[in-house]
């Protein structure tokens, strides 16, 4: 199996310089570390462990990964999650700071970042989903690729089981160490490990859900596409605001629902679908907010954009990027913020003293216009150049991108 594992892992890894691997310690990650090196030799590959606070024994661990990468001849660096948990799911806060952390570590060090998921994993995935009633989007499983805090992140041990990965430390003499939160019940993911095992006896194991997960990633790809195909057909974009005919609302549920889906995220920078039912509500009224956009309808157009008040508190010079996806380019210094009621106001005035054309001619809904940049300097708004008013300056924004099946 290492044989295949190295194979899985060079694929993956090929138009990557160099690959920073996540290790915590456990057996999966410090074989995923001693295969890399085997694969691409230790000048391409860096090492991170996250210690997160949580338990005694986690400085120690991470020093032993320290010591093993000193061993390979890797560079390794222990990232600290200061701040803790601040809800009531410590695993979801621990894995979206794992995230956070380890992207920030790995831009502008490595291409890529490989993560350690097994086989078993994407089974217990699959079950952990299949309990929520995920479709075929959460029931596609985990991606071998996926992009997310400006990094590519790499599974490329999918296909590989866990007990296949320990045989491939037995047999160079390498230890690992076992997290005493793998097997305790209050976790949803050791609950479904421990369910695999019962399952198996009705011929339901890793391995068929892993296959199962590959054959929904390939439903899922067919329904992206169909997605695409409406973006393409239904949806520009002018002054920042998606013009969406109202004809999709009569599209098929499923592709209804991506196309939306991914507007929003698009729009809100979020790395997560909206919920579902909130999602239809908003669709089934052709009006409202969600996920800090705004829908509106006029005849058969439905325009789309930023909500004001989820963008009204937003601001930063105008060198630097705005609600992430607008850039500005003009003379003299600038903060750039959004219209809100004042900058429209503002421009009313000066329309009416003839300087400019008046922003409803924009043809764009006031309260979407108001969630639009504008640069601002001592509180007042010196250039609004989606409404008319550019005094030398330009504002674009982050084009959609293609609706892709990219996992989780």
């Amino acid at each position: 199996m290492s044989d295949a594992a190295l194979s899985a892992l060079l694929a993956a890894c090929e138009g990557f310089d160099r690959v920073g691997v996540a290790v915590s310690g456990g057996g999966d990650s410090v074989a995923a570390l001693v295969l890399a090196v085997e694969a691409l030799g230790p000048a391409r590959v860096a090492a991170v462990t996250v210690d997160h606070g949580l338990r005694t024994e986690a400085a120690s661990e991470a020093a032993g990964v320290a010591a093993l990468c000193a061993r390979l001849g890797v560079a390794h660096d222990v990232l600290r999650w200061d701040e803790g948990p601040a809800g009531g799911n410590l695993m979801g806060e621990a894995r979206a700071a794992r995230l956070r952390l380890i992207g920030g570590w790995a831009r502008g060090r490595v291409g890529a970042v490989l993560l350690a998921h097994t086989r078993d994993d994407q089974a217990e995935t699959l079950l952990m989903r299949l309990a929520r009633g995920s479709g075929v989007d959460g029931l596609s499983g985990m991606a071998a690729q996926r992009e997310a805090e400006g990094m590519v992140w790499l599974r490329p041990l999918l296909g590989v089981s866990r007990a296949a990965l320990r045989d491939v430390l037995r047999a160079r003499g390498v230890a690992w160490v076992e997290d005493p939160s793998n097997a305790d019940p209050r976790f949803l993911r050791v609950r479904a490990r421990q369910a695999l095992s019962v399952l198996e006896g009705l011929g339901i194991d890793a391995a068929t859900l892993a296959a199962t997960a590959g054959r929904m990633q390939r439903a899922r790809t067919v329904l992206e596409g169909a997605a695409q195909r409406a973006l393409e057909a239904h949806v520009t974009e002018d002054r920042g605001i998606l013009r969406i005919g109202a004809a999709t609302l009569d599209l098929p549920g499923e592709t209804r629902d991506r196309l939306f889906a991914h507007l929003l995220m698009q729009l809100s920078g979020s790395a997560y679908r909206p919920r579902l039912e909130e999602l239809q509500r908003l669709l089934a009224a052709g009006r409202g907010t969600l996920a800090g956009c705004l829908l509106r309808r006029r005849g058969d157009k439905l325009f789309l954009g930023r909500e004001a008040r989820a963008v009204a508190e937003l601001a930063c010079p105008a060198g630097q990027d705005w609600d992430g996806r607008w850039r500005a380019a003009g003379p003299g210094p600038a903060e750039i913020r959004a219209l809100g009621q004042a900058g429209l106001v503002q421009l009313s005035q000066q329309a009416r003293d003839g300087l400019h054309p008046h922003w409803r001619a924009t043809g764009i809904p006031e309260p979407l216009l108001q969630g639009l940049p504008g640069l601002w300097r001592d509180g007042r708004l010196v250039a609004a150049p989606l409404a008319f008013w550019p005094q030398g300056w330009s504002l674009s924004a982050r084009p959609l991108a293609a609706i892709a099946a990219a996992g989780a």
